[in-house]
């Protein structure tokens, strides 16, 4: 490998994850969608710990439950511009998309809502 080569990858493996991202991101507008992952470029021990706690998610109703009308009531709390068919339709055809790019916390806070009300709810 050549002295160049190394003295990339060294710069590469003092990024956080969050750099990495960006980095990512410029390379793509620059040259096009990436082939390789990001998590083959994430090889220093802190940035693997950082990209397996991820800081946002998709929260996805998975089952609404034997009482869908609580149900429909959180989602519509939850998300006060979903009209009632909208989360009529949501409850009769799981799994579906509530919030989309939330923070932990908030999903587990509509996590909680939507268990309450008696569905199941999972996040990717």
């Amino acid at each position: 490998m050549n002295d160049k080569i190394q003295k990339i990858i060294e710069e590469l493996e003092n990024l956080t994850v969050l750099e990495l991202n960006e980095l990512i991101k410029a390379l793509e507008e620059k040259f096009g969608p990436a082939v390789m992952p990001v998590q083959a470029v994430a090889t220093s021990p802190q940035a693997s710990e950082q990209s397996a706690k991820p800081s946002k998610v998709n929260v996805i109703l998975v089952d609404s439950g034997a009482n869908k009308i609580q149900v429909i009531k959180a989602l519509r709390e939850i998300n006060p511009n979903l009209g009632l068919k909208e989360a009529k339709d949501m409850v009769d055809n799981p799994p579906q998309t509530i919030k989309e790019n939330v923070d932990i916390e908030e999903a587990n806070k509509i996590k909680e809502k939507i268990e309450s009300a008696g569905g199941k709810v999972e996040f990717k």
